[in-house]
């Protein structure tokens, strides 16, 4: 196969430290999908995985991207595919041919799906990770309830969005937080009953009064931080918080007095850990989660579709929190 164009990680940093070279692919790893991509989502772990500082550190070099979309160039027969189907994936970043930010990337057959028939391409490869995370996180760790309420926090960013069209799929009442009036409106469009600018208000004491001061059922969290510490003022009684993520830079630490007292929970969701630990339960998830979309309950938020040769600039985007819903390279 003749080189294609890819985005590789030769020595860590931000998002400058991207080069566009000449990859020759060669053939694909024995049982792997080799996939022309159309389209890839840029996620906030990319940008610490370029910097070195996420749990997952592949080997220098490496082409960040775990989440595309795009036609199977050649398959195993016994992978169920074949060239020229319509497919969704994630990748390991495992080397030139294993990342997203390219033309062609190999895959495991199990981390390869089918799109929906109507789904764009777009729209596939911003799918899956924050969708799965959003129903793990709701679902399985947190037991959402129907009329229960859902705090959801940074409710305009990638996993955030997700988990507000989740919520109201699962027919909750969805308070949303963002920190611009412009994330305000996305969080609204994306059918968050309430919507609260946690810098310029105090969200606690506002959960409190939407929620004749109960407060909130379950909380969904990505940022960590202040954030967590406030969320611990506004949890109902037997209420549970998500942890999803750090993207504040802060791990908070849990005052375990204060979960006795309150009788809350405090879980934890590191979603990629369902790989390994548990695979047997992402199926049934997708297979719910691609009939929510074919109903129009949830949808992917895409807020930028950019080129393959901007990948720099999108992923440093990402990395300043200026975006919301997802940002998509297409080829």
């Amino acid at each position: 196969m003749m080189a294609v164009k890819a985005w590789v990680v030769r020595e860590l940093g931000g998002p400058e430290a991207l080069r566009l070279e000449d990859v020759e692919p060669g053939e694909p790893v024995e049982g792997a999908i080799r996939i022309a991509v159309r389209a890839a989502a840029i996620n906030f772990p990319d940008a610490l995985m370029v910097a070195g500082t996420y749990q997952f550190k592949p080997q220098l070099p490496f082409v960040p991207g775990v989440e595309v979309s795009g036609e199977v160039v050649a398959a195993p027969a016994s992978s169920g595919f074949k060239a020229g189907d319509r497919v969704m994936a994630l990748l390991d970043s495992g080397g030139l041919t294993r990342g997203g930010y390219a033309e062609i990337a190999d895959a495991v057959p199990t981390a390869v799906s089918p799109m929906p028939k109507n789904m764009p391409f777009e729209e596939a490869a911003g799918f899956t990770l924050t969708y799965q995370t959003g129903w793990f996180g709701l679902h399985r760790r947190a037991n959402l309830q129907p009329s229960e309420t859902l705090l959801v926090h940074a409710g305009a960013g990638g996993v955030g969005s997700a988990a507000i069209q989740l919520g109201k799929a699962a027919e909750a009442t969805v308070i949303a937080t963002a920190g611009t009036d412009e994330k305000l409106e996305v969080c609204r469009r994306l059918g968050a009953d309430h919507a609260i600018n946690y810098k310029t208000q105090d969200f606690a004491e506002e959960v409190k009064k939407l929620t004749g001061g109960r407060g909130a059922d379950v909380i969904f969290d990505p940022v960590g931080g202040d954030v967590y510490d406030r969320s611990t003022k506004c949890v109902a009684f037997e209420g549970r918080i998500v942890i999803v993520g750090f993207t504040s830079g802060r791990f908070a630490q849990a005052a375990t007095n204060h979960v006795l007292i309150n009788n809350y929970s405090v879980v934890g969701l590191h979603w990629g850990a369902y790989n390994t630990r548990a695979p047997e339960l992402i199926a049934p998830a997708a297979r719910a989660l691609v009939e929510l979309y074919e109903a129009g309950k949830i949808r992917p938020h895409i807020s930028a579709r950019l080129p393959l040769a901007e990948a720099p600039q999108a992923l440093a985007t990402v990395a300043s929190g200026k975006s919301t819903g997802k940002v998509i390279l297409t080829t």
